[in-house]
């Protein structure tokens, strides 16, 4: 199997967990089945479609591929089925959704260098790739995004992307830049997960009450 299709299947297996979890989301707000499908193609697919607009990049990938937007909404409405099961999976969909946080900032990062943009503006992109859909879900749900308020997340696919950059400056072999970066951002990711690291928090909170005057 070539990198390319190893990549790419990895990307799907990641885009499909994702809506997976944007459905459920969508079904802790009690949305119908059109709104299911919605959340969970923001969550899947939010971040790249993101990163390609932001960078000019068309057609977009489910445009010129709809059987990826045909999947993720089957994924979604699937769930909806299954979802008295969910609840025993979610170890491995946090696996997979660690793998996929790794995968997506490597692809967002390389396919911003591909387009000739610079390093700095390759891991930027990483990992609007890698982040952003569970941004878009959040948001559409009405609610503070969780990779803002204590999921160790953003930082995982900055450095993941960082790496995979770097590596790429020093002309690492393709294939052993992809091992490693994938490695330690998925590795990261699990032991954030098993440590429940998460950034530090700013916490301000203004009493008027306390106001002179």
């Amino acid at each position: 199997m070539q990198q390319a299709e190893f990549i790419t299947i990895l990307w799907f297996i990641g885009i499909i967990a994702e809506a997976m979890t944007g459905a459920l989301c969508a079904g802790r707000k009690q949305m119908d089945l059109f709104g299911v499908v919605i959340i969970g193609c923001a969550t899947a697919i939010g971040g790249g479609t993101l990163r390609d607009m932001l960078l000019g990049n068309y057609p977009l990938i489910w445009v010129e591929n709809v059987h990826y937007l045909v999947a993720i909404a089957f994924a979604s409405l699937l769930t909806v089925i299954i979802a008295p099961v969910m609840r025993y999976l979610s170890k491995l969909f946090l696996t997979i959704d660690a793998l996929g946080l790794a995968v997506f900032s490597i692809i967002g990062a390389q396919k911003t260098l591909m387009l000739g943009f610079s390093p700095v503006m390759a891991v930027v992109m990483g990992v609007v790739t890698g982040v952003f859909g569970s941004v878009i879900r959040d948001i559409l749900c009405n609610q503070v995004p969780l990779v803002f308020q204590k999921e160790l997340y953003a930082l995982v696919a900055l450095l993941t992307a960082s790496l995979y950059i770097v590596l790429e400056h020093y002309a690492v072999a393709s294939w052993l830049n992809l091992a490693l970066s994938l490695t330690f951002g998925f590795g990261f990711r699990m032991l954030a997960i098993r440590y429940h690291w998460s950034m530090p928090k700013f916490n301000y909170q203004y009493h008027q009450d306390n106001e002179v005057g």
